[in-house]
């Protein structure tokens, strides 16, 4: 079955969506954002096909998330490094982590926990505030048109 394209779609989230919307992507940029930067390395941890992997990481790479750099060894690889465009996805990766951590498992079952590295103290839960301060709930906000 061929997927829809929402690049023209008038919603940021379904634009969003159509570049990072599959598993594949957000867990390539999740084991990016916990150091992982060769082809190697991203197979290993996901056991994912090879081919499905090359064309994940090619629209990565295409769309800015991702770049091409030299190995950081001097060999003659090559490694992906998050751009500023992928590291700006490191909050919607910690918003679903603490997601999956309430609503995935049991109280106290996560198997891991995301903690401040300087720190070592588990990281506070995110939270959306107004420009005053005022906690914000979905009942909270609307989306208006600009146009």
């Amino acid at each position: 079955m061929k997927r829809t394209s929402l690049e023209s779609a008038r919603c940021p989230i379904a634009r969003s969506l159509d570049v990072i919307g599959d598993w594949w992507s957000l867990l390539i940029i999740r084991d990016a954002v916990l150091g992982k930067r060769r082809f190697g390395e991203f197979q290993k941890s996901l056991g994912l096909a090879k081919n499905i992997l090359a064309a994940r990481l090619r629209t990565l790479v295409g769309h800015g998330i991702l770049e091409l750099a030299p190995a950081s060894d001097g060999s003659a690889y090559q490694e992906y490094v998050l751009t500023e465009k992928g590291r700006g996805l490191f909050h919607v990766l910690v918003a679903l982590r603490q997601w999956g951590d309430t609503y995935c498992f049991e109280p106290g079952a996560s198997p891991s926990e995301l903690v401040d590295r300087e720190h070592g103290r588990p990281v506070r839960t995110l939270e959306l505030r107004a420009e005053d301060g005022r906690l914000l709930g979905p009942d909270d906000t609307e989306v208006r048109r600009l146009d």
